[in-house]
């Protein structure tokens, strides 16, 4: 439109000039036409010109609001293989997990977090695998102090519960303690909020489904991975961490759940309370990490299976000998079986190595005896990744 008006105002003044000149000879008329037609040719190139320039300058901002769309959504994961080979069983090799997160950040307030895995390499009627959504949430900033979740989160217990790639922790399988006792990895639906009381001291809570545990009252075999689950009892959770030293992680957990069997029929009705306490102490080159947890279960059948009490600890020292090589050793004992005594209880003494082709990037061999209800050795082989 602009290019139309401009040229048409030129031509105005071409009739205006020519009508001036009107009385001139022929050989003047030509010249001021000529000129005439030289203006119109240079207008013409320059609204040519600032055409380009806009439509350059339309493209730059496409391109730079894809950009910053883009940025907003990150895609990240990560996955391990491992090799076991224990005295009187199979040796055996599984892809273990394999996992994708995707987020996206809708404002600097509003963010969203998921992690979709598949265990075991193949899942389907008659394979070993499952298909898992273990994270789907919206996070929310209320304030500078107050951040809130809605969805389904891991629950805030344990040291490897929210943390546990591969390149994060020593041993190629996790421990037995927060495997069995925790439940690690362990997540439920519901809303959670963290405060942030002071520096280095912050508080998490979350009102969240709960465990389904069956008429065994063991506390793993109760994950519903909120797969069409029971809520007709929800759970309760409290945790207080300290970080305000450097190095220095201590942390409490507490859940109360007003029925493990979430009203099952045929089964009694059993509150049961979690507690967890863990604590890790780095020092230069040297950590060592230490876990409590036990589950006090109120229920007739659960005392009469010696289950009412489940506990389990471990103390891990480890140390990075340079920026490849860490090397670890850790002693637990841990007990879902038929009460906590030194006769059931399971007794794991290990060693090994965690050597890092790259921060992210991380293969493990570790040595495990196996003691008190269990009594066996092996070795374990393994290669984890982040990104």
């Amino acid at each position: 439109m602009m290019k139309k008006t401009l040229i048409a105002s030129a031509l105005v003044g071409l009739f205006a000039s020519t009508a001036v000149t009107a009385n001139d000879d022929t050989e003047e008329l030509r010249k001021v036409i000529a000129q005439q037609q030289e203006v119109l040719k240079s207008l013409e190139q320059r609204l040519d010109q600032t055409e380009q320039r806009l439509e350059a300058t339309a493209d730059q901002v496409e391109s730079s609001s894809s950009t910053t769309a883009s940025n907003k959504t990150t895609i990240g994961g990560y996955g391990e293989l491992h090799y076991n080979n224990y005295k009187d069983t199979d040796a055996k090799v599984d892809f273990h997990r394999f996992v994708l997160f995707f987020g996206h950040e809708f404002t600097n307030k509003i963010r969203f977090f998921s992690e979709f895995e598949l265990e075991h390499s193949i899942a389907g009627e008659g394979q070993d695998g499952e298909v898992e959504l273990e994270q789907a949430y919206v996070e929310y900033d209320y304030s500078d102090t107050i951040t809130t979740k809605t969805g389904l989160f891991l629950v805030p217990v344990g040291i490897i519960n929210e943390t546990h790639e591969p390149p994060t922790f020593y041993g190629v399988e996790r421990n037995g303690v927060e495997k069995y006792i925790i439940p690690a990895t362990w997540w439920e639906a519901g809303v959670a909020a963290n405060f942030k009381l002071a520096p280095g001291i912050a508080v998490d809570t979350a009102i969240t489904s709960g465990l389904n545990v069956g008429n065994d009252y063991k506390i793993r075999g109760g994950r519903q991975k909120v797969s069409n689950a029971s809520a007709e009892n929800l759970a309760y959770t409290s945790r207080i961490k300290y970080t305000a030293i450097p190095g220095l992680e201590l942390a409490a957990t507490v859940q109360f759940q007003t029925d493990l069997a979430q009203s099952s029929v045929g089964v009694d009705k059993a509150a049961a309370t979690l507690i967890e306490a863990h604590a890790i102490y780095q020092v230069d080159n040297f950590t060592v990490r230490a876990l409590y947890a036990t589950w006090n279960i109120y229920g007739k059948e659960a005392e009469a299976l010696g289950r009412d009490e489940q506990t389990g600890w471990y103390v891990e020292p480890s140390y990075m000998f340079n920026e490849q090589l860490g090397a670890f050793a850790r002693y637990a004992e841990y007990n879902n079986e038929a009460g906590f005594s030194s006769s059931s209880a399971v007794e794991s003494s290990s060693v090994g190595i965690n050597y890092y082709l790259h921060e992210n990037v991380v293969l493990k061999a570790d040595y495990e005896e196996l003691g008190g209800s269990k009594d066996s050795q092996g070795f374990n082989l393994g290669f984890g990744y982040q990104f």
